[in-house]
């Protein structure tokens, strides 16, 4: 069985997807990108502040599934210049101080409304 998650701490989907889905004791939590879920617009600022804005949403959608950042057990990181991965990183350590997750980090030639990173999880549910 699989049950959406819908969160206003997230933006709203920009196409045929969920934000989430939680499915026999997990949380896929869609790929996420810097847009303001009050207003739906581009976060301004660079990698760092959209690195946050990504994390934030991604704490969102985990917070209406019952779950935090620590349940998180895998993510992938999408790039569109591997040359940010420190500031990236730098960021992303700041959500994930205990027992960090798996994660996978990809450079790619673009993303959705040309966002500098996009971020996907897995997370384990507590429900």
């Amino acid at each position: 069985m699989k049950e959406a998650v819908v969160s206003g701490g997230a933006p709203k989907a920009i196409g045929p997807y969920s934000q989430g889905i939680q499915a026999t004791g997990l949380i896929f939590v869609s790929g996420q990108i810097p847009l303001d879920p009050g207003t739906g617009t581009m976060v301004p600022g660079g990698i760092a502040e959209q690195t946050v804005r990504v994390l934030e949403s991604i704490a969102g959608v985990l917070a209406a599934a019952g779950a935090g950042m620590e349940s998180v057990a895998k993510t992938t990181v999408f790039l569109t210049d591997m040359d940010n991965f420190a500031a990236m990183n730098r960021v992303y350590a700041s959500y994930f101080p205990g027992v960090a997750p798996a994660r996978s980090t990809i450079e790619v030639s673009r993303l959705p409304k040309d966002a500098l990173v996009e971020i996907e999880a897995i997370a384990i549910a507590h429900r």
